[in-house]
């Protein structure tokens, strides 16, 4: 969340970083009862004051043990009423501040172009012009079909739709992509960590998952359980609630996990194929670091997703987004979005976003620096990358004109072949 001395502050630069990023929060209501908090606050101090001047009139008869004046006891009990009623007002404000500033956004960086919807991003980056094949490409779900490995049909009839069953040598091919992302950021520095698919509200909440996005989420009916839309959740919040020596700093971690999403606002869109399923695998890549460093964190982070996609040789190319298309907890965001020849589109397939200090105020997560600073840290999270989107890459980028798909050089000693065949 944002800090509220950055609002009371700087009211109109926060109503310009909210208006760029579409949000119509209206900061008057939260400003007022951020007046009215501190004058609560105040009037309890007061208060509290004048009891312990009672109290020690009090403890004065009672050293002297003379009976004390009832006007003095009722005086107590009433200044208990008063610093009671104080006390509940304080909380019922401070819940509403509360409920308020959790539905705040991040402030954007001053370096992310402003714009209004998608169509407002801009290309960074792009690795190669894509080559165009002699013949057709078939989209990824009919070449996966075809050739035994993808299966749409039994995974509707056990779940129902947007789900997929992997078979055979698809199985291979999703467990190699895997395996091979883990390995290629552990040797870049990342350490490698699996957490729990069931989370806590305050571990989404920590995240900016919740409240928000509560629609998009799977919940356990009868637990206050969460399954995870990503491992970000569990992976930034393994640092919740502790103050970090700056000399432990950057922390880097990479996970794999299973990710769970409703999808509930994209009804009708990518209802075919592995772009946009309820279940799917993803490799994250988390940074817990240093204020002054994070921007430099960022570019690092950028440059590790896409390096997987360069040695899968996979045309990618990275997008600035822009205020209006960002998500929530993001200060700045990378996309690398990477080819599919059989849309004739750049579909994403990782995003690396720097969270600056929003998610480490709501997990209250501190740097110490030597000369005994406290500072959030800044928190930084990317996909490293979506291993579905990367299996229909690689079948639509490397399939051949009979119908089989060629593996990718880098992932030949995780499959054991170069190939997958039609049977």
């Amino acid at each position: 969340m944002l800090d509220i001395k950055l609002i009371r502050e700087n009211t109109e630069l926060v109503r310009k970083g909210l208006a760029s990023r579409n949000s119509n929060i209206a900061l008057d209501e939260l400003l007022e009862l951020d007046v009215q908090r501190r004058k609560v606050l105040t009037e309890l101090e007061e208060l509290k004051a004048k009891r312990n001047k009672i109290s020690e009139e009090v403890g004065k008869y009672k050293r002297e043990k003379k009976e004390v004046p009832a006007e003095i006891t009722s005086g107590i009990e009433a200044m208990r009423g008063k610093i009671g009623a104080g006390e509940i007002r304080v909380a019922e404000v401070e819940q509403k501040i509360a409920d308020i500033m959790l539905s705040i956004p991040n402030m954007p960086d001053e370096s992310v172009p402003v714009g209004k919807s998608a169509e407002d991003n801009k290309v960074v980056f792009q690795s190669a012009q894509p080559s165009a094949p002699a013949f057709k490409p078939k989209p990824h779900w009919e070449i996966g079909e075809k050739l035994g490995i993808l299966d749409f049909e039994t995974a509707s009839k056990i779940s129902g739709a947007r789900f997929a069953m992997l078979k055979g040598d698809g199985c291979v091919l999703e467990r190699a992509l895997i395996s091979f992302f883990l390995d290629t950021h552990r040797a870049r520095g990342y350490q490698e960590v699996m957490t729990p698919y069931l989370v806590s509200p305050m571990s989404l909440t920590g995240t900016g998952q919740l409240p928000k996005f509560e629609d998009e989420l799977f919940k356990c009916k009868d637990d206050e359980l969460y399954l995870i839309p990503t491992a970000e959740v569990p992976v930034t919040n393994i640092h919740r609630g502790e103050m970090l020596e700056e000399k432990t700093l950057p922390k880097y971690y990479v996970s794999y996990s299973a990710c769970f999403r409703r999808e509930a606002g994209s009804y009708g869109k990518d209802t075919r194929g592995l772009i946009r399923n309820h279940q799917f695998n993803k490799v994250e890549l988390v940074k817990i670091v240093a204020p002054e460093s994070s921007m430099q964190e960022l570019e690092k982070m950028n440059a590790d997703a896409g390096e997987v996609l360069k040695l899968l040789g996979l045309p990618y190319r990275v997008i600035a987004l822009c205020t209006g298309d960002m998500g929530f907890a993001s200060a700045k965001t990378y996309d690398l979005e990477v080819w599919m020849p059989a849309e004739q589109a750049w579909r994403e397939i990782s995003s690396c976003s720097n969270c600056k200090d929003f998610q480490a105020r709501r997990m209250e997560t501190k740097v110490k620096y030597g000369d005994k600073r406290k500072e959030f840290v800044h928190t930084l999270n990317g996909s490293g990358v979506a291993v579905g989107r990367a299996f229909a890459a690689i079948l639509e980028n490397f399939q051949q004109a009979d119908g089989s798909v060629m593996i990718p050089e880098a992932l030949r000693r995780y499959t054991g072949f170069d190939a997958i065949r039609p049977k």
